[in-house]
């Protein structure tokens, strides 16, 4: 039997980028998470990272040859396209969307309220990374 307390989400999206230090940057000032850990190299690079949002967290690093890494590629790699996703509820949608546009991010879906619930939009980071940010909270849908 697990007695491990879980805090959070069990589920942690793990994304790599070209230049982390500037992504983590402009993910907390454009989508509001909060560093929680940065793990550099001696030469500066990040070798892990957790930003976290409300409940929730992302990890990331820098892209780096070997191992797990030649299994990731980065967007502009595969003319921008993705297999997933990272989705972020914030319960004020429309002020997350207008924070995210005033920081710069692409608009792939503009905001709009949703016929099952809620309201929603699609962006990508500066680096590519395709978000999708709802007030739809799953954990409340019956």
């Amino acid at each position: 039997m697990n007695t491990k307390v879980i805090h959070g989400s069990t589920i942690i999206p793990g994304l790599r980028y070209r230049d982390a230090h500037a992504a983590i940057d402009w993910l907390c000032k454009a989508f509001g998470f909060e560093k929680h850990a940065v793990y550099e190299n001696e030469h500066g690079r990040v070798m892990h990272a957790q930003l976290v949002y409300g409940g929730g967290m992302v990890m990331l690093g820098d892209i780096s040859p070997g191992g797990f890494g030649d299994h990731m590629v980065q967007p502009d790699e595969i003319q921008g396209r993705e297999t997933q996703c990272a989705c972020i509820y914030a319960s004020d949608c429309k002020a997350h969307y207008e924070r995210a546009k005033a920081a710069g991010a692409e608009i792939i879906e503009e905001y709009a309220e949703k016929d099952y619930g809620g309201a929603g939009y699609a962006c990508r980071d500066p680096q590519g990374h395709l978000w999708w940010i709802g007030s739809y909270d799953p954990w409340q849908a019956e």
